[in-house]
C-alpha cells in the first residue's frame, strides 16, 4: 500500500479538510523574486593558470520566482539535482543568493539577516531531510528542543523550558517523558517528529520542509504528513514542501512548482497541474507515477538523461529530451509566463503546439 492510499484511508489518523486553493485577494506571506544561486566549482587557481582554464560556475538555481499565501503549501518537485534543496537553503539563510530577493511579510529577508534579523529567524524555520543526521546524538531531546527557546529568549527558567518542551512533544504525538531520552532511542519517524517539534519551538509562521519524509517507511510517512497537515490547520502555518514524490505532493500541496536544471518550468494550482499539465516535462513526470487502474501495464519512465548542469544546452534546457522541440526551442530560452491560468516556460505551449 502506498503513502497516498494510507493518507486517503486515514490509516495514519484523521486527515484534516484540505485548505482551499489560494485566491488572488490573499496577500502572500512569502515572495521570491528572481532568486539565483551559483557555486564556483573551478579547479584551484594555480591549475587554472597552468592549464589556461576559465572559472566554472554551477547555476543551481536560476531566476526562481514564486509566492506563497499564508496557511498554504507550495511544493517544489523535480528530479534529483534540479535545485529544489538549494532553494530551501537560500530561503532559510543558509546560502546568500547570487541574485534576486526573498521577502517574508514584505521584509527583505537577506538584507535583514545581514543586520541580525532575530525576529525573522524566529518566523522562518526548517525541517531537514535526514532525521538521523539533523539531531545532535550527544544531546537529550529536552536540550535539542529547548535550544531555540533559550537562543531567542522565549523562556526565563528551566521549569518553563521543560513545560514548553513537553507541550511541543505532545503536539507531534510524543510523550512528555521522551524529553529525557537521546535521539538513538527513537525510530526514524519519531526522530522526524522531534525535528518538527524543534522547528515549532520559536512559533514560526513559515516552515521550509526539505523532503521531510523521504527517509521514512511508507506507513510512517503517512503519520508524519498527517501531523504536519494538522499542525498547519491548527496554527495557520505556511509550508514550502520539497519533494520528488508526486503522490505525496498531491496530498499536501495547494500549488506545485516543477523544476528542471535550476529553473521553474511550470507553476500551477495542484488540481490544475495534476489534471491538465502543460509543460512536456511535467507530463513526463506524471506519466511515470504508478496508477491503480494501470495495474499490469508497463510504466512510462522519464525519457533521456539530465544534461550536464556545468554545460547546459542552449535555448530551452529540456529540448534534448522533449518530443515537441523545434528550432526555436534549441536557440531561445523560454520565459516563465502566464498561459491559460498557469505559469509555464515552454515555446510549444505558447505556440499552441502542446
Amino acid at each position: 500500500m502506498g503513502v497516498s492510499s494510507l493518507l486517503e484511508s486515514g490509516a495514519a489518523g484523521p486527515r484534516p479538510n484540505p485548505p482551499p486553493e489560494g485566491d488572488g485577494a490573499t496577500q502572500p506571506l512569502v515572495r521570491a523574486e528572481g532568486l539565483a544561486m551559483s557555486f564556483d566549482v573551478s579547479p584551484p587557481l594555480l591549475n587554472r593558470i597552468l592549464e589556461r582554464k576559465p572559472r566554472q560556475l554551477l547555476h543551481a538555481v536560476d531566476e526562481a520566482t514564486f509566492t506563497i499565501n499564508k496557511g498554504e503549501t507550495l511544493a517544489l518537485v523535480g528530479e534529483s539535482g534540479c535545485g529544489k534543496s538549494t532553494v530551501a537553503r537560500v530561503l532559510v539563510g543558509l546560502y546568500q543568493p547570487s541574485r534576486g530577493r526573498f521577502f517574508f511579510k514584505d521584509q527583505d529577508v537577506h538584507a535583514a539577516l545581514a543586520k541580525g534579523g532575530r525576529e525573522l529567524r524566529r518566523g522562518i524555520q526548517m525541517i531537514f531531510q535526514d532525521p538521523y543526521a539533523s539531531l545532535n546524538p550527544r544531546w537529550k531531546v529536552a536540550d535539542i528542543i529547548a535550544e531555540p527557546l533559550h537562543e531567542h529568549g522565549l523562556v526565563t527558567s528551566k521549569t518553563e523550558a521543560q513545560e514548553r518542551v513537553a507541550a511541543l512533544l505532545q503536539s507531534v504525538g510524543l510523550a512528555a517523558v521522551d524529553m529525557a531520552k537521546f535521539p538513538h532511542q527513537f525510530s526514524g519517524g519519531q526522530r522526524q517528529r522531534i525535528s518538527i517539534a524543534r522547528a515549532l519551538a520559536t512559533q514560526p509562521e513559515f516552515l521550509v520542509c526539505d523532503e521531510p519524509t523521504s527517509a521514512l517507511d511508507v506507513s510512517v510517512q503517512a503519520q508524519v504528513l498527517n501531523i504536519m497537515k494538522n499542525l498547519q490547520r491548527e496554527r495557520q502555518l505556511t509550508y514550502l514542501f520539497i519533494s520528488h514524490n508526486l503522490a505525496v505532493v498531491r496530498h499536501v500541496s495547494d500549488h506545485v512548482g516543477v523544476m528542471y536544471l535550476g529553473r521553474i518550468v511550470e507553476l500551477a494550482p495542484k488540481r490544475t497541474l495534476f489534471a491538465t499539465p502543460r509543460h512536456p516535462y511535467t507530463r513526463m513526470l506524471l506519466d511515470a507515477i504508478p496508477k491503480m487502474h494501470d495495474t499490469g501495464r508497463a510504466r512510462t519512465p522519464v525519457q533521456g538523461e539530465v544534461p550536464n548542469p556545468l554545460n547546459p544546452p542552449a535555448g530551452c534546457t529540456f529540448h534534448p529530451r522533449c518530443p515537441l522541440a523545434n528550432a526555436r526551442c534549441k536557440a531561445e530560452r523560454p520565459a516563465l509566463q502566464a498561459i491559460g491560468g498557469v505559469q509555464v516556460a515552454c515555446h510549444a505551449v505558447e505556440e499552441g503546439r502542446a
